[in-house]
């Protein structure tokens, strides 16, 4: 059997979903975490709702972001009291139900002479920030007194530093987990399932959505009572079929990954470029060190990856070696580097110069009866998805009283002995309800120094729908960001576990080990050296 043939009969039982007879109640386009939280909600409400996307689930920005859960100080300091105060209950609910998954970390931010803000007119803006989360953080160390939290950090013109807390993610794992509730709700979601073209539902008639299967190369024309469009940097593409005008700012933020043994944190260091004054941040995830971000307009084709540039990593390494001058880091230190694109909404006219001075918030438009959001923080997903379906009920009248919790609890079993307690509570907060289907699919053995154990990838590749070893390696698992050379070492030992689980033969692994291997060199790896 060929490939291509494998891939259609991999596809039909999707393929009768969204060609069936039956109008969908909803049909949403975009399986980002908006698009995901949106599902989700629909699902709950007893909405029968399919959500596609066209790459891979979180394949765009929601799998690229800096993975912090915050309340966004930016936004406080700036007199937008309501978007933090929300942002700031939603990272507390999703630290309560889901630890392992999104976890408090500790910030510290430096004060240096003659640098704003100082700790006076910080702590302040913490006093406030406290007090939205009901518990307090906030804490100032003097002097050198900070480098017991930040070893290392430079010393020069220090006049100490100021602790507080927010929260950290696998962004990624998020979106799938968010997907993975809203199945267990009733929802449907399709990867690989590109939205081409859309005709607004009316008073008497149902919508359509033409949709291409990118890997069966088969179009489906999908019935829905109600379209919702949420592909956040896509966004402009989709409603300029339906005549409106562009209002997406696409900025590209990149990241640079270090080894912790080469940067050890334990908190994240906020810090504040030397060159232009801007907020970047050092922080420990998932048992590296990452450093970002980068703001900058992305005019590069949204279909092909981002992909860090060498001016923007001499500019990471350059608020590194300030802020830590004896660590001597060099780009031949990376592990790996990941680019994202952020959907930010501009009015149309008014475009800032600076990106950085954009506002975040997210925009609900209605065109022609096609319901489309962009913007907005990966914490208030939540929010945004009522906001949607508020949209959505002004004329169909589905509502069902429901808890406002955003997961599903973990059940309540004893931790196996082979794990730690770290491990345990990471799995039950990546997986929830089916923690107990991971523990059995395979081995618990992490895989190099990470986390990740052999058991997660095969019981991925059985129910995530895994379609490329990408898939598996970048947004499943992050061991493509993780280990030296995307985990190239590891594929055979992987090959022995995961190949039987997807069905695939030698041939289309290799295909695959080709594929992801130039995708990684390409794209998540160092920049192309400049042309002479």
């Amino acid at each position: 059997m060929t490939d291509s043939v494998a891939i259609r009969e991999e596809r039909v039982d999707e393929a009768a979903l969204v060609a069936g007879d039956d109008p969908w109640d909803m049909v949403i386009i975009g399986g980002g975490i908006t698009g995901a939280g949106i599902l989700r909600e629909a699902a709950r409400e007893g909405y029968r709702v399919l959500l596609v996307e066209q790459r891979d689930f979180a394949w765009g920005t929601s799998s690229r972001s800096s993975k912090m859960v915050h309340g966004g100080l930016r936004y406080l300091a700036s007199g937008d009291y309501r978007l933090t105060r929300d942002a700031v209950q939603e990272r507390e609910r999703m630290m309560n139900e889901a630890p392992g998954l999104v976890d408090n970390l500790y910030y510290i931010m430096p004060h240096f002479r003659r640098q704003f803000p100082g700790p006076g007119l910080f702590g302040m803006l913490l006093r406030l920030y406290d007090f939205l989360a009901q518990r307090r953080t906030r804490r100032f160390y003097p002097g050198e007194s900070v480098l017991r939290w930040v070893p290392g950090l430079r010393r020069k013109g220090l006049r100490g530093g100021t602790r507080f807390s927010d929260a950290v993610t696998d962004d990624a794992r998020l979106v799938l987990r968010i997907l993975q509730e809203s199945m267990a709700a009733g929802g449907r979601a399709l990867n690989y399932a590109r939205a081409e073209s859309v005709t607004p539902p009316g008073d008497s008639r149902e919508g359509h959505v033409m949709v291409h299967d990118e890997l069966a190369n088969r179009r489906y024309d999908v019935h829905a009572r109600h379209i919702v469009h949420a592909t956040g940097a896509w966004t402009d593409r989709l409603r300029g079929q339906l005549g409106a005008g562009q209002r997406i700012r696409p900025l590209r933020g990149s990241h640079l990954v270090f080894p912790f043994w080469k940067l050890p944190v334990s908190v994240s260091l906020s810090l504040i470029h030397p060159r232009d004054q801007r907020p970047m941040f050092v922080y420990p995830w998932e048992g590296v060190t990452v450093v970002g971000t980068t703001d900058l307009d992305h005019d590069e084709d949204l279909q092909k990856e981002a992909v860090l540039s060498r001016d923007e990593m001499d500019y990471l390494l350059e608020a590194v070696h300030d802020a830590f001058p004896d660590a001597h880091l060099a780009s031949s230190d990376l592990i790996s580097t990941w680019s994202g694109v952020r959907p930010v909404v501009s009015n149309s006219g008014e475009r800032k110069t600076d990106p950085s001075d954009e506002k975040r918030e997210h925009v609900i438009w209605n065109d022609q009866g096609v319901i489309s959001v962009a913007g907005g923080k990966l914490t208030t997903f939540r929010l945004i998805a009522l906001q949607v379906l508020d949209h959505v009920r002004t004329d169909n009248g589905i509502r069902r009283e429901l808890d406002d919790r955003v997961f599903s609890p973990a059940p309540m079993r004893a931790r196996p002995n082979a794990l730690t307690a770290w491990q345990w509570r990471r799995l039950c907060g990546h997986y929830g309800s089916r923690v107990a289907e991971v523990l059995e699919a395979g081995p618990l053995i992490p895989v190099g120094h990470t986390d990740t154990l052999l058991a997660e990838l095969v019981w991925s590749c059985r129910n995530e729908q895994v379609r490329h070893l990408d898939d598996l390696l970048l947004r499943r698992t992050r061991l493509g960001l993780l280990l030296p050379e995307g985990g190239e070492h590891w594929l055979a030992t992987l090959r022995e576990y995961c190949q039987p689980a997807l069905g695939w033969d030698d041939n289309r692994w290799q295909q695959e080990c080709t594929r992801y291997w130039n995708l990684w060199r390409d794209s998540y790896h160092l920049p192309p050296e400049p042309v002479a």
